[in-house]
């Protein structure tokens, strides 16, 4: 007899022998025992969780010689020959290699006939979504009104792309991932059977690699037992999957945190010898660095998996853990664009080590809590020293005047110019009306009305009269209303010999520009940036922070 593989060999049977889906056995056992089954249920979920497992355990409850029952007896002729794929009532049907129109016609033709050795005729449809869309209308109407003696069971891993039209006329279980812990004790549970000498880590390894699938963990538990002949160790399992024990990790994390690179660069050639799956190993500092958060920012979760998240939570500060896992992160998006999978993930782990912190303080409330900064305090000798220079300096300076105050219509142009630039921010106005009035200049004002000149060369700001121009009309009602009276502004082109408010504003601006600018090209970490990665500051990129402009 030929060698059966063991994710076919241990599939479940029986409603029992399910793990990890609680919430769907609970639904089909109350539908089965109150005899409210749904005629057509859809099972989603990633591969390899059990959706058409659970449908042929259904197909059993129902097709059972003992009747509809809530667990099938296993033992009949028609439980061994739906196990077996032999069974007349039970149509299996493949999607994808189906998906043609006249094959769904065809399928449907017989759906009316009464079933040939049961009571009931299941229709297991299989990876539902690669119908066509003619395929799913021709399968519309007998789903919205299926014979009583009519069973649908269809499984699907993107219900996304079924039509909306269908999944209204089914009763959705979603299957969930299955977890860490799950899927270990369902591998030493058939360890245990098969005879097989396997350690509790090298399991915990398979079912890690198994991402939710338990289906996945058999076909890696099978593998193993090949590559171990009929032992399973950590380290084999480590060198089958293209992974790294935990400890190398810790090391290169440690390499990292003492800013050692030569320790470091050790660790990486260590690492290399293995050689690992560099994606699989980012992943896996991905989610060391996630946990070591989680645990930072909540207390994290009191089981063995989160130790080491718990020992990382007091080595590195949270800001510490949140930048590392960001460069990971990008790490691993962009691993596929290096030159190869080990010159990216290196280059991470230099980045790591660059942009790590130079301090190495504790996490507070773990060690030593920092101190809180506090100005430097001088010596009583600097203090006297210091107030003497101050009186001296105020001894040399001229005593400040107040300024002389001028009747309006006698003003310099000076304090004129000054007076409009405060007053255009104050005015609320935005659009062409705003635009003028930045702009614009002050010649002349008295207690009734002002009179403004405007460059010739914005003279299109204004188009005809200026007086029965509806933007000039808005500038002197916002003016009006700020004097707290009626205003008259008069408009002459005139060419400007100072500085606009427009102008001042740009100036101000290309200033922050450019002392913004000069600070970056003094900065350490820009330096040390420009030079690790042959840079250059782009200065049109450069955008200080902006002031309210007038």
């Amino acid at each position: 007899m030929s060698y059966q593989v063991l994710a076919r060999k241990w599939r479940p049977r029986v409603f029992a022998d399910v793990i990890g889906q609680e919430h769907a056995l609970r639904a089909l056992r109350n539908a089965l025992k109150r005899e409210r089954l749904h005629h057509a249920y859809l099972f989603t979920g990633t591969r390899g969780v059990g959706k058409t497992t659970l449908a042929r355990i259904v197909a059993k409850c129902l097709c059972c010689a003992q009747g509809r029952v809530e667990e099938p007896c296993g033992e009949c002729t028609a439980c061994k020959d739906i196990d077996a794929g032999r069974y007349p009532d039970l149509i299996e049907v493949d999607a994808a290699s189906r998906a043609k129109v006249e094959e769904t016609r065809e399928l449907m033709q017989n759906v009316p006939y009464a079933p040939t050795a049961g009571s009931c005729k299941v229709y297991l449809i299989d990876e539902v979504h690669m119908f066509s869309g003619h395929s799913f209308n021709a399968l519309l109407k007998t789903l919205e009104e299926p014979p009583e003696h009519v069973q649908f069971l269809f499984a699907t891993t993107e219900p996304q792309r079924l039509p909306v039209t269908i999944l209204s006329r089914c009763l959705q279980l979603h299957l969930r991932r299955l977890g860490v812990e799950h899927i270990t004790k369902r591998l030493e549970h058939i360890t245990r059977q098969e005879q097989v000498e396997a350690d509790p880590a090298a399991l915990e390894l398979l079912a890690k690699a198994a991402d939710g699938s338990l289906r996945d963990a058999l076909s890696l538990l099978d593998r193993a037992i090949s590559d171990g002949d009929g032992r399973l160790s950590q380290d084999q399992v480590h060198t089958m999957l293209g992974t790294v024990e935990s400890g190398a990790l810790e090391k290169l994390l440690t390499a990292i945190k003492q800013r050692d690179g030569q320790a470091l660069l050790r660790q990486m050639e260590e690492v290399a010898l293995q050689t690992p799956d560099y994606k699989a190993l980012l992943a896996e500092i991905l989610q060391l660095l996630q946990r070591t958060a989680l645990v930072q920012a909540t207390g994290g979760k009191p089981t063995a998996e989160w130790e080491r998240a718990q020992h990382w939570s007091k080595q590195l500060n949270p800001e510490d853990v949140q930048v590392l896992y960001e460069i990971a992160l990008h790490a691993r998006r962009d691993l596929d664009y290096a030159p190869d999978p080990r010159t990216g993930f290196e280059m991470c782990l230099i980045r790591m080590l660059d942009f790590y912190p130079a301090h190495q303080a504790p996490k507070a409330g773990t060690e030593t809590p920092l101190p809180e900064a506090t100005p430097p305090r001088a010596a009583p000798g600097q203090v006297q020293a210091r107030e003497q220079q101050h009186q001296t300096k105020e001894q040399h300076q001229p005593p400040v005047q107040a300024p002389k105050q001028q009747p309006p219509g006698q003003e310099t142009n000076d304090n004129l110019a000054q007076w409009w630039k405060k007053l255009v921010p104050n005015l609320g106005i935005g659009g062409l009306a705003n635009q003028t009035a930045r702009h614009c200049f002050p010649i002349y004002r008295n207690e009734t009305g002002l009179t403004l000149g405007l460059d010739p060369q914005h003279a299109s700001l204004i188009s005809g009269d200026a007086h029965d121009n509806k933007v000039w009309k808005e500038l002197e009602t916002a003016v009006s209303k700020h004097m707290g009276r009626k205003y008259k502004l008069t408009l002459k082109q005139e060419t400007i010999e100072g500085e606009t408010a427009a102008e001042q504003h740009k100036r101000q601006q290309r200033e922050k520009r450019e002392e913004a600018e000069k600070l970056l090209q003094n900065d350490k970490c820009v330096q040390d940036i420009k030079e690790l990665f042959d840079a250059r500051l782009d200065s049109n990129s450069i955008e200080p922070t902006p002031t309210t402009g007038p």
